[in-house]
């Protein structure tokens, strides 16, 4: 265990916290020193305060470490913290974990749109890490501070740049169907969501129409120019526990045959940079031939939770082409994309 990194998480016994928690548990480059959480479990054993809601097992050890305050002070050994914690309170306390010297790798959405902070998603963009280095320079921390986006804009957002890398996308309807357990602990209350579905999710619409015109976009040296696409969406709250759906619809500026987008699906690499990091799946896109997936109950575990499925790729009657991407939300979509992010964090700053 000597020569892990150690790391801690904020937040620890939320739904995104257990989660990162349970994906932590015999990690070959992090170790959990040190976890969080709000005022009413400081002092408390994790197994005491976490009333852990996941199917697998609360891992042995985590379950009698102590809560610590979550402030940056009361850290003393992390090097990379891991942040579920909820934005309001991200906003206040994040950049003080960053001026104490640590990395941050945060699920919140507090600084996403900050232009000195990375949006980071590996498969895509890692070269955003730079912007680190701006942080140090404008910011003067010595740690830094980095973001994974939301979850549904991560179920649609890699496919979507496979396609633009080739075909140079101009405008995306994005229409999603998310998951119960992307409202956190306690959730939606059962006789709303029941027979029913919600078609609104606050502040959701807003995070899809701008993130991945970040992620997509080009690194340039103070900062990163957002990619020109039009980006119009509706979101939707449905009866399914995990991952979420996103039906998109696309305009290109160059119009492949639709057997041609699905070469483009089924080929694409990701950057060598991320292709070894621990938590990368060895399939990023999963295209199914099937007429009726990708299904979240069929597919969202898929690599792990880590892959973005894809599939009915067709196309479409006003814009150029169509196509159905699920992916695991509480996963790939927000504790496992942070440990990824973490992962970039430790080959870039820590020698990994």
């Amino acid at each position: 265990m000597s020569n892990k990194i150690p790391v801690a998480v904020l937040a620890s016994t939320g739904s995104v916290g257990q989660r990162m928690i349970s994906l932590l548990d015999g990690h070959p480059w992090f170790e959990v020193v040190e976890v969080t959480a709000s005022e009413r479990s400081e002092g408390k054993t994790y197994q005491e305060a976490c009333h852990w809601f996941l199917s697998k097992p609360m891992p042995d050890y985590v379950k009698n470490m102590k809560l610590l305050p979550t402030q940056a002070s009361a850290l003393q050994k992390a090097k990379i913290v891991f942040s579920a914690l909820p934005a309001d309170i991200a906003k206040e306390i994040e950049p003080d974990f960053a001026k104490a010297g640590m990395f941050l790798s945060s699920n919140a959405s507090a600084y996403r749109k900050d232009p000195l902070v990375p949006l980071l998603v590996p498969e895509i963009n890692p070269d955003h890490l730079d912007l680190v280095e701006l942080q140090h320079k404008n910011y003067g921390w010595t740690g830094g501070i980095i973001t994974n986006p939301n979850c549904t804009t991560t179920g649609f957002v890699i496919p979507l740049h496979a396609i633009d890398q080739k075909y140079h996308v101009k405008q995306l309807f994005a229409f999603s169907m998310q998951a119960l357990s992307g409202a956190g602990i306690p959730g939606v209350p059962s006789l709303d969501i029941i027979d029913n579905v919600i078609p609104y999710i606050g502040g959701e619409e807003e995070k899809l129409e701008f993130e991945p015109i970040k992620i997509m976009g080009t690194m340039q040296p103070d900062s990163v120019k957002y990619h020109p696409m039009q980006i119009s969406a509706h979101t939707n709250r449905v009866a399914v526990v995990d991952a979420h759906t996103i039906c998109c619809t696309i305009a290109t500026e160059e119009k492949p045959s639709v057997e041609e987008l699905i070469d483009t699906i089924e080929n694409y690499q990701v950057p060598d940079v991320t292709k070894t990091l621990p938590s990368c799946p060895k399939q990023a896109i999963i295209y199914h031939e099937e007429p009726n997936r990708p299904q979240p109950r069929l597919d969202r575990d898929l690599e792990n939770g880590m892959a973005t499925s894809i599939g009915r790729i067709r196309k479409d009657t006003i814009l150029d082409y169509r196509f159905v991407s699920v992916s695991h939300n509480t996963i790939r979509g927000a504790a496992g994309g942070s440990i990824l992010n973490g992962e970039l964090i430790a080959r870039r700053f820590f020698g990994m």
